[in-house]
């Protein structure tokens, strides 16, 4: 007998055997003998050996525990922040309700018309109508019965008052333009070739003519106008510049020999003009605040204009003491 031929089953008894014991050391390898059919996938990822996480467990075990109050003293830390304070329900059918709730009503009688729903819905309107009515009888009563409330002391409604108010207006209006004219005149610039100064050049002609006042017309360009008007004029030499012209026709009020008041950058009509003037009359201090009102058609009266901090906080809780403090200072103060 052939001793190779009988060693050579040993041999790959052993080798299996060999194989077999490696594999038990490494489990994620296969041997391509037992999984031939799958090849060499030699891309395939091998997964990760899982960790040990027992270290990690011991080590949390080992970390110091926060101390664990007793549920009573929970519940009385969170307790207090938890409680919120009940809100005061405003009174039902009062302005505050009806407000929150009307619109709620009217919701619900939308999406269940039934009788009942639409008919709550307008019982409760009915109640806000009547309580406004009620309240503007109770206004007309108060203000007629109040001079510094009724505006019809300021300025008449009545269409007679009203045209005596206008025609006193414009009798006051008329001595003050010729009062400012006496010592303020109009500088303005133009364009030869601006057709805005072209009818506005009429405009402040009426005006001069009417009133006194004396034009003095400047060139941007150095050309006249070719209407005609205002032909003696002054050529700009860095004047409009230091006043901050932008656009033509520019006006300004001037009274000699440094008061200079802006007017208009760009057209105005005759009573636009006459209108500015006079307010810029009234806040340059030329004329007095009465008197400007008085061109407006309104009735010089004191204005509810109190000093800052002359009413303290507990004076508005009171009607009474905030209606006084009011008048006080209506009668101790200024006119406009």
């Amino acid at each position: 007998m052939n001793r190779n031929a009988i060693s050579l089953p040993i041999i790959l008894s052993l080798c299996l055997r060999a194989s077999l014991a490696m594999g038990k050391d490494d489990t994620s390898e296969v041997s391509y003998f037992v999984d031939k059919q799958r090849g060499w996938f030699w891309y395939e990822v091998l997964p990760e050996p899982v960790k040990n996480a027992q270290p990690e467990i011991q080590d949390d075990q080992q970390k110091p525990k926060p101390d664990i109050k007793p549920p009573s003293d929970f519940h009385a830390e969170i307790e207090p922040k938890t409680q919120a304070k009940p809100s005061a329900e405003p009174q039902p059918l009062s302005s505050a309700w009806l407000k929150q709730n009307l619109e709620h009503y009217l919701n619900q009688a939308i999406d269940d018309p039934s009788p009942e729903n639409v008919a709550a819905f307008y019982y409760l309107q009915r109640v806000m109508m009547d309580k406004a009515e009620r309240f503007t009888n109770a206004a007309r009563y108060v203000v007629m019965s109040d001079p510094q409330l009724d505006e019809t002391v300021r300025r008449p409604v009545a269409t007679y008052a009203a045209n005596e108010a206008n025609h006193q207006a414009s009798v006051v209006a008329e001595r003050a333009l010729k009062a400012i004219a006496a010592q303020a005149g109009i500088l303005f610039f133009f364009r030869s070739d601006c057709p805005y100064c072209h009818v506005q050049a009429p405009i402040l002609a009426m005006l001069e003519n009417a009133y006194g006042f004396k034009i003095y017309p400047v060139s941007l360009d150095g050309l006249p106008m070719p209407n005609g008007f205002f032909s003696q004029f002054k050529r700009d030499n860095g004047q409009a510049a230091m006043l901050g012209v932008e656009q033509t026709p520019a006006l300004f009020l001037m009274k000699p020999p440094k008061q200079i008041v802006p007017l208009a950058q760009g057209a105005l009509s005759l009573e636009e003009i006459t209108g500015r003037i006079l307010l810029a009359a009234k806040e340059a201090g030329w004329i007095d605040a009465s008197q400007y009102q008085t061109t407006q058609g309104i009735r010089n009266t004191p204005m509810l204009l109190p000093a800052a901090g002359s009413i303290s906080p507990a004076v508005t809780q009171d009607p009474q003491s905030l209606i006084q403090a009011l008048q006080r200072s209506a009668h101790f103060g200024s006119t406009p």
